[in-house]
């Protein structure tokens, strides 16, 4: 079913959302004139101006304000009404907003999509992707129905519920001092360029705090740079630029694991988090969202058995059995 909104209305939450043409653009796959041919249609036909462009920012006028509050709602109405619709033949359809952090959107979230589209094949999916902290901002900004978040939500205005147990675990260059050994101190950390996400990161989060619990002084680091994706940061200890933390799903499939490759444990230094959907308190999700929550859920113990049927632990295939060191 396609969407019920007028498609001007789309054009201008995704503007009055990102407060960026060019982002709205790419948001919605379409030109920066396009963008900007669909507002100004959208006020010669109301007659008001609803969007500042003086200043260097976009900012929303008070019409702007007025308007983005009820498309808001009419679009909410409309996505309740098309899955309302979808239900009556017994199908699950509809249009879900989703926000979905960057190491989810990258190793897990086609997987996940295709099981649930294999059930139900009228739902739709628009998604937006960031770190974990943008995720929650787009959840708690009506961007996205649901998010899905690798880190903590840090906010009392959303709900999260755990899908899938994750593991951070730091990655080094098979030339790297460290390659061959069987564990490192926490403390070591601080003699080798580290390569860190950046700030807002859900995966940085985790592992500030590890640290912390470690007894590791964050000042202490040598972090030499900061990535803002979990490939940048491989392709960088690769190049022998440093070591860094990466998911266990960012090399679960990796062939270059164990090649250009080592994971090193490091003692007394316990990196797991949850994957987690996100949305907001209240209203709670409904509908498409209460479903793929469920859905997420469900999936749990079946994603982590085949998770370690494919070799994702320390001693796979791909990864020979370190020496200790001496």
């Amino acid at each position: 079913m396609p969407s019920l909104e007028n498609f001007r209305l789309t054009v201008f939450r995704a503007v009055a959302a990102q407060l960026s043409f060019r982002k709205a653009a790419e948001e919605l796959y379409l030109t920066q004139p396009a963008v900007t041919f669909q507002i100004k249609a959208l006020e010669e036909d109301l007659g008001v101006q609803l969007l500042d462009r003086s200043g260097q920012r976009i900012a929303l006028t008070r019409a702007g304000e007025l308007l983005l509050a009820a498309a808001r709602e009419s679009h909410e109405r409309l996505l309740e009404a098309e899955q309302q619709i979808s239900a009556l033949d017994g199908q699950m359809g509809g249009e879900l907003a989703l926000g979905v952090s960057t190491t989810i959107s990258q190793y897990l979230l086609a997987r996940l999509l295709q099981g649930f589209l294999a059930a139900h094949p009228q739902a739709r999916f628009r998604v937006v992707t960031g770190n974990t902290e943008r995720i929650v901002q787009s959840v708690l900004d009506g961007q996205a129905t649901l998010g899905l978040i690798e880190g903590p939500a840090r906010s009392r205005e959303v709900s999260t519920e755990p899908f899938l147990r994750d593991e951070l675990v730091l990655i080094v260059a098979a030339a790297h001092e460290w390659a061959e050994a069987e564990e490192i101190e926490a403390s070591e950390l601080a003699t080798t360029p580290l390569l860190m996400r950046e700030r807002g990161s859900g995966s940085r989060r985790v592992l500030e705090l590890a640290l912390e619990r470690a007894g590791v002084k964050l000042r202490s680091l040598r972090v030499a740079m900061e990535l803002d994706s979990v490939e940048a940061i491989k392709s960088a200890v690769e190049a022998g630029l440093g070591v860094g933390f990466v998911s266990r799903w960012a090399v679960a499939r990796d062939m270059r694991l164990g090649q250009q490759f080592r994971i090193v444990p490091v003692r007394n230094l316990a990196m797991t988090r949850d994957f987690s959907s996100v949305a907001l308190v209240s209203p709670a999700p409904q509908g498409l969202a209460q479903e793929f929550r469920r859905f997420l859920t469900a999936q749990f113990p079946a994603i982590r058995a085949r998770t370690l049927r494919t070799g994702t632990h320390r001693k796979s295939a791909d990864t020979a059995p370190p020496r200790r060191r001496s």
